[in-house]
């Protein structure tokens, strides 16, 4: 099968994404498919694969929106801020109560600055964090801020829980960790899942073992077009002449397109007669206003 989109895929526990992008790969006998937005192997849920030409989206998924729910162990700090980390502290005290958590974790909400777990895929000098943190070496790492959206908290079967949107960037298990800190007897993420990535949601993932199981039309039934990434874009139909010059790379004059008050940089979804192919980005050249291409899918 010539396939080129994404599939939403629920990501089981225990597997890293990269496994989940081979087993895809092997299903459905593919060359060419990747990820965007890593998934630790403790994490489950919405792990979008971009497969053919969708992979080149991968850029602009990764800046997306995010949803969380995590669960949240108070009493004990583990080195990777997850329960599958060395535990490096255990309080003695009585725990915080349900309604002290949630307004712990309340007080979250909004643009904060949070230091980067040395359990991260981050990078100093060429080397991830996490495989400096294997070998006992922590470093300092600048905080960073990122925006908690909103979080909502509820109790199942006296486990503590946060419902989380966040922007791109954020570590939730730094911040059960940080709701911890707060209550002063620390905490740590013991699960995660991974609900919502821009439009891509939970509601409408599929599993493994689905795609498994399908024939070849129901696997182009559940690709998710390249475009579903750029709907924030407005849309630009080009004419045949001016359509001719952007696939050759020619700048256009964004007046002769018959399109005022254009601000530089900004970015728009470039179709022809068959639908969206590229993505175009409104530059100066030579002072004047022109639409150049970004990325063709």
């Amino acid at each position: 099968m010539d396939l080129n989109g994404i599939i939403n895929i629920n990501k089981p526990k225990d597997i890293t994404s990269q496994t989940a992008v081979t087993r895809v790969k092997r299903l459905l006998n593919l060359k060419k498919a990747g990820h965007s937005g890593t998934l630790d192997p403790l994490a489950t849920g919405v792990l979008p694969i971009m497969i053919g030409t969708a992979a080149k989206a991968s850029p602009w998924l990764t800046g997306h929106n995010k949803r969380y729910i995590a669960g949240v162990k108070l009493g004990i700090e583990t080195d990777s801020e997850d329960i599958t980390g060395n535990v490096i502290n255990e309080y003695a005290g009585p725990l915080p109560s349900f309604e002290e958590f949630k307004n712990a974790a309340e007080s979250f909400i909004g643009k904060i600055n949070q230091i980067p777990p040395m359990y991260s895929a981050l990078k100093r000098d060429g080397k991830k964090l996490v495989d400096l943190a294997r070998q006992g070496i922590v470093i300092e790492r600048k905080a960073r801020e990122i925006q908690i959206f909103s979080i909502n908290t509820f109790c199942d079967d006296n486990l503590f829980f946060i419902d989380v949107a966040c922007s791109k960037g954020t570590y939730i298990r730094t911040l059960c960790a940080d709701i911890g800190k707060k209550l002063g007897c620390g905490a740590t993420m013991n699960s995660l899942k991974r609900t919502q990535v821009g439009s891509f949601t939970i509601a409408d993932s599929v599993t493994l073992e689905q795609i498994e199981k399908m024939n070849p039309q129901q696997i182009k039934d559940i690709l998710i077009d390249t475009e579903t990434v750029f709907t924030e874009y407005d849309i630009i139909k080009l004419p045949d002449f001016f359509n001719r010059l952007f696939k050759n790379g020619a700048p256009i004059d964004i007046r002769k397109l018959g399109l005022k008050d254009i601000a530089e940089n900004r970015i728009f979804r470039i179709y022809d007669e068959k639908g969206f192919f590229a993505l175009g980005e409104v530059i100066k050249i030579d002072g004047n206003l022109v639409l150049k291409v970004k990325k063709f899918f």
